[in-house]
């Protein structure tokens, strides 16, 4: 184990995190840029910052076309999953780096994907894109040359997401948590959408009966890593959401829940969360959905 691994080992050891494996240091990153056992995504909200500069050897997703269904309001199925990460050259033994912008926002989305579908090998790079360019570290606007693999998917693992009935009759459910980590103003239903995403609005504003408005960003520093499970654990203890309950998360369109997902289940080690990729987009259209402001 070279210097560098040992310090990300034991400062991830350090933090208190169930699961301090999935998260893997700039530095980390940076002495394993010619290591052909990994393949790094680059997932970002903004997909046009790929384009202009990206780690070297990093792959693009692009959320808008990618892993979306062409048709329905869903993800690929099985199938069109293996041809993406055979696309990218990934077998089913190959270690994945994710990082993004905006706190990793998109990564996480796409380890909860990922991790629907069975791929395990995975990691996020802590700070994501703007600690890496914080750093000053290269990047580049090569696209990697990839020869296509053989890459086998499991059967969508349905435990991991939540549907609108689901979340429906849980209401009755004194020992689910939902955790709505929209931003204050769209809990409160005075936004119908997330600043600035007008077209992913909906009819009604406010939140699911019973949610707790725990904001996705809450969970990450200045630098955009993530805070320390200490610090985590009073977040989400302070809202009565707690290990030994039943969790799902939501937002608009279950993006900047899956953040959150990741949050409760790789690093404080929560053993049942789902994410409601649905949201609030289709919560605040459905015809009689109950609702509170």
């Amino acid at each position: 184990m070279s210097g560098t691994e040992q310090t990300t080992a034991a400062v991830n050891a350090a933090s208190g995190y169930a699961h301090p494996e999935v998260l893997v240091e700039t530095s980390w990153v940076a002495e394993h840029l010619e290591d052909g056992s990994i393949r790094i995504i680059e997932a970002d909200e903004d997909v046009l910052l790929y384009e202009i500069g990206h780690i070297p050897g990093a792959v693009k997703l692009d959320w808008h076309v990618d892993v979306q269904d062409r048709l329905s309001r869903d993800f690929v199925d099985q199938q069109e999953f293996e041809r993406l990460m055979s696309r990218w050259g990934i077998t089913n033994d190959t270690m994945i780096v994710l990082y993004g912008d905006k706190n990793n926002w998109y990564a996480c989305y796409s380890f909860w994907l990922f991790s629907m579908y069975g791929h395990t090998k995975m990691k996020i790079m802590n700070g994501g894109r703007t600690k890496w360019e914080a750093e000053k570290r290269p990047l580049t606007k090569a696209v990697p040359q990839i020869t296509p693999s053989t890459y086998h998917a499991q059967p969508a693992d349905e435990a991991l997401r939540a549907y609108r009935e689901d979340v429906l009759a849980g209401l009755k459910n004194p020992g689910r948590r939902l955790v709505d980590v929209r931003s204050p103003q769209e809990y409160t239903g005075e936004l119908i959408h997330m600043v600035n995403y007008p077209q992913e609005g909906a009819q009604r504003g406010g939140h699911i009966p019973g949610a707790k408005n725990i904001p996705w960003g809450t969970a990450a520093n200045a630098d955009g890593t993530f805070k320390s499970a200490e610090e985590l654990r009073q977040i989400y203890g302070s809202k009565d959401v707690t290990p030994d309950a039943e969790v799902v998360t939501y937002c608009r369109i279950g993006e900047r829940s899956a953040y959150t997902w990741f949050v409760l289940t790789r690093l404080l080690g929560y053993p049942r969360v789902r994410n409601y990729d649905g949201s609030w987009t289709e919560w605040g259209n459905l015809v009689r959905s109950p609702i509170e402001k």
